[in-house]
C-alpha cells in the first residue's frame, strides 16, 4: 500500500514538473502492479488547487473526478482524533515548516499503516515514512 502525496499528481499531469518523467514512470508502475493506493481530502483539496493555478480549473477538475473515481484509490478523510494528531505534529515539525496538509497525512498514514509514500517531499523521510519510488 502507498500513499499518494500532491507532489506526486502534480508532477504526474505537469510537463514543466522537475519530478514529472519519475512521476509518470511510478504511475506507469503503479498500474502494472496494480497496487492499493491511498491518498486524503486534504491532498486532494490541496492538488486540485495548485493545479487549477497551474493548468487550469477544468483540466484540474476534470483530474479531481478521475482521482475520486478510481478503483485503486481510497481518499481517507480526517476524523477529529487525526486532525489533533495532526496539530501535535504541526507543533512538533514547526522549525521544519511543514505543511499541515502533511501532518494531517502523516496521522492518516499511522492511523492506517501505511509506510511507504509517492512523494518528491523529504518531510515524509523526517517524519519516519519510505519515499517511493
Amino acid at each position: 500500500m502507498i500513499f499518494i502525496d500532491t507532489g506526486a499528481f502534480l508532477a504526474r499531469w505537469l510537463a514543466s514538473d522537475q519530478h514529472h518523467a519519475r512521476a509518470r514512470a511510478g504511475w506507469e508502475r503503479l498500474a502494472r502492479e496494480n497496487v492499493r493506493l491511498r491518498t486524503s481530502s486534504f491532498v486532494l483539496s490541496e492538488t486540485l488547487t495548485l493545479l487549477g493555478r497551474r493548468a487550469g480549473y477544468a483540466f484540474a477538475a476534470a483530474r479531481g473526478r478521475s482521482i475520486r473515481g478510481s478503483k485503486m484509490l481510497d481518499i481517507l478523510r480526517p476524523n477529529e482524533r487525526i486532525e489533533d494528531e495532526a496539530l501535535d505534529l504541526f507543533d512538533k515539525y514547526a522549525d521544519q515548516r511543514v505543511s499541515f496538509t502533511d501532518c494531517v497525512s502523516f496521522a492518516l498514514m499511522r492511523d492506517a499503516r501505511v509506510r511507504r509514500a509517492f512523494s518528491f517531499d523529504a518531510h515524509f523521510e523526517r517524519a519516519g515514512f519510505e519515499l517511493w519510488p
